[in-house]
């Protein structure tokens, strides 16, 4: 059995629901359509979801929300039309404006995307429309029920059919609709996969899979085959955003692969995303480096202080600084009485200097610098820990580059390397690395 999920750009008009249903229908094992809320048609289009945040704000600062809601309405009633579906839209909408005029939580209003989507597309593809709020179940501290989504399926699903459920959203325990953060869908399907106990779960976007280094950067970058879930965290972390990050943990929990495909290119095989690559590498070779990702602006704070590194507990007194502040912390290299503490730049932007002063005061440090001209980059590849001195390699090339290399942090596990360079050297050093370890391995492979 596999569970399918759709973005919004695979959902977006009559030719995109032509091509879902040519996919759907192409293998009878896939049970579960999961969709996202209508996204652009073209350049010139909006996202549904995003026009119905933008409608929420009117009617919290009391303006016409008319306008928008023409525009969400239109939207449907084009692709309903297109595809002579016969689903009452007047009576979703004067449902929906409804709770509109008496003041609907915002959950409810960003979640109608989803749900007429998916009503849609039920019709369409002679399904079974699932409600996602009689089916995704959340506690009230916002954590997935997940006992109680299985009992939820067990009464409404029967096996020998096809279901269409709505991604995004589910309820708490007194009914009320939740959403997700953006790109929640992913979780739905997720989810669904893991209590189905799925095949696979295929997650269909408008890219071919995942590229080994982000398209803006490089000229068409190679499509990754195969990568196991601990190199997509690293890579996703570091800014490579094809998959919602909570979408993995559910499936994989499971060892149910993840396989991203193209809705506009459904022959491309794609990418695979699996706990164990050991099959695929045995017959294909292991590339050194799987992927290449990163982000600029981020800030160091540089805390230097004799004999700091046998003092207890100072570590622990510096990062708690950041943490009064709020500030996620993203990496600590440590050397010999110097401590790195590097956060997102924006995040500080208004409170770097009262952070600077309180260190100042707490721990009284020999030196202490603030660099605020710092990207990083992520070499992330299963790989490397099978290739002697690879870290060595990787690190001579920026040198061979003339890349200045600010900090270096690589984990016990040798699957990923994070440099830190100026902002300015940030796409010249993917670009040699792309160059040294993926094409020159694929030319001499």
């Amino acid at each position: 059995m596999i569970v399918c999920k759709f973005g919004g750009s695979s959902v977006a008009s009559k030719e995109q629901f032509e091509k879902v249903k040519r996919i759907v229908e192409a293998n009878a094992n896939r049970k579960f359509i999961v969709v996202s809320a209508c996204g652009k048609e073209n350049c010139d289009d909006y996202k549904v979801t995003d026009l119905l945040y933008l409608l929420h704000a009117h009617i919290n600062y009391g303006v016409s929300y008319e306008t928008i809601f023409s525009l969400v309405k239109e939207k449907y009633q084009r692709i309903c039309g297109s595809l002579a579906l016969k689903i009452d839209l007047e009576k979703e909408f004067a449902s929906i404006k409804e709770m509109l005029d008496t003041h609907a939580p915002v959950d409810y209003i960003v979640s109608r995307g989803e749900y007429l989507t998916a009503r849609c597309m039920a019709e369409y593809l002679g399904a079974k429309f699932l409600d996602a709020k009689d089916v995704i179940a959340f506690k009230y501290n916002g954590d997935f029920d997940f006992e109680k989504i299985k009992q939820n399926l067990d009464r409404l699903v029967d096996m020998n059919r096809k279901y269409v459920i709505p991604g995004f959203y589910g309820a708490l325990p007194n009914g009320q609709i939740k959403v997700m953060s953006r790109g929640g869908s992913d979780i739905t399907g997720s989810i669904l996969a893991n209590i189905t106990d799925a095949e696979v779960y295929e997650n269909w976007t408008d890219v071919s899979g995942i590229l080994v280094a982000d398209p803006r950067i490089i000229d068409n970058p190679q499509q990754i085959p195969v990568i196991t879930y601990s190199e997509l965290r690293g890579m996703s972390y570091m800014g490579a955003n094809v998959l919602h990050d909570d979408a993995i943990f559910p499936v994989r929990e499971k060892n149910i692969p993840i396989h991203i495909l193209n809705t506009n290119e459904p022959d491309n095989p794609g990418t695979f995303i699996q706990d164990d690559c050991q099959e695929y590498d045995k017959a294909n070779g292991t590339s050194t480096v799987t992927g290449i990702t990163g982000r600029r602006d981020y800030a160091s704070f540089t805390v230097v202080k004799s004999h700091s590194s046998t003092e207890v507990g100072f570590l622990r007194r510096l990062l708690f600084i950041f943490e009064e502040y709020h500030i996620s912390v993203e990496s600590v290299p440590i050397t010999v009485d110097t401590f790195t503490v590097i956060v997102q730049k924006g995040a500080i932007e208004q409170c770097k200097y009262e952070i600077l002063a309180k260190i100042k005061k707490e721990l009284e440090p020999d030196e202490l610098m603030l660099e605020e001209d710092l990207a990083m980059v992520a070499i992330v590849g299963r790989g490397m820990k099978q290739v002697p001195g690879a870290s060595g390699q990787l690190l001579s090339e920026f040198g061979n580059h003339k890349i200045n290399i600010k900090v270096i942090n690589q984990s016990a596990d040798e699957l990923s390397v994070v440099v830190g360079v100026s902002n300015h050297d940030f796409h010249n050093a993917i670009r040699c690395i792309y160059e040294r370890f993926i094409q020159e391995e694929r030319e001499h492979a």
